[in-house]
């Protein structure tokens, strides 16, 4: 049986060997970020690196207050360096981000940034059924039952996202997620125009066009592949971490 949990660490430490002294981060958020988060804490307390984050959500900015990285969310220059995890992948390196509901700012922490890295376990990768994972898309809570009703216009299976409690699901933006189970996307770039044209709509999960590296953690190391025109190409292994 695999270890997910090993993959997305080793992807995780792999990618921070990336991030230089004096460097402005950007921090995503999900359990991969996690063993991010904790080598990057490593590294400056070892190492003695200093770098200065920008999270995307309270979760990460109290996991990174707790490994003592710097934290800021003003910034003059543009972020150097984008790290984060992806829900799913597909073969021109389109993500689907958004199953822990901070998809809002993930994207303008990566548009910002110089480059977006994504750290992923082995299941990510999916180029045939891109888009089984659901598609968030966050809404504003007005009339939030109608721009539900005009997302299922593309997708029936369209639904608002709960607690486990049965309550209404919200960002630390104050807004809500919906979650389209599409089940497969053909056109990512359409699709994301398409629903953002959507009163209410604030933000669609697809990343379109702003990964630039893809780490994908194995149980014995990391497989990274560069982002072309062409689609993924694998640039490089690493075995036995």
């Amino acid at each position: 049986m695999a270890d997910y949990e090993r993959q997305k660490m080793n992807a995780a430490i792999e990618a921070a060997r990336y991030v230089k002294d004096g460097m402005t981060i950007g921090l995503g958020t999900g359990t991969t970020s996690y063993y991010l988060i904790r080598e990057l804490g490593r590294r400056v307390k070892e190492e003695g690196l200093h770098i200065t984050a920008v999270c995307t959500s309270k979760r990460t900015e109290e996991l990174a207050r707790e490994n003592g990285i710097n934290i800021t969310d003003s910034i003059q220059s543009t972020i150097d360096l984008t790290i984060d995890g992806a829900d799913q992948i597909n073969f021109y390196g389109t993500l689907i981000k958004g199953g822990g509901g901070a998809l809002l700012r993930e994207k303008i922490v990566a548009y910002n940034s110089k480059e977006m890295y994504v750290i992923v376990d082995s299941r990510k990768i999916e180029t045939v059924h891109f888009g089984s994972f659901p598609l968030p898309v966050e809404i504003v809570p007005f009339l939030h039952m109608k721009t539900v009703d005009n997302l299922k216009i593309f997708c029936k299976n369209t639904d608002l996202r709960r607690t486990d409690k049965g309550e209404i699901f919200v960002t630390d933006n104050g807004n809500y997620i919906a979650d389209m189970h599409m089940d497969r996307i053909e056109d990512p770039v359409d699709l994301e125009r398409s629903l953002k044209s959507i009163p209410g709509v604030v933000e669609v999960g697809l990343f379109n066009g702003i990964a630039k590296r893809i780490f994908e953690g194995t149980e014995n190391g990391c497989n990274i592949y560069k982002i072309t025109q062409k689609g993924i190409e694998r640039e490089e292994t690493y075995f036995d971490r």
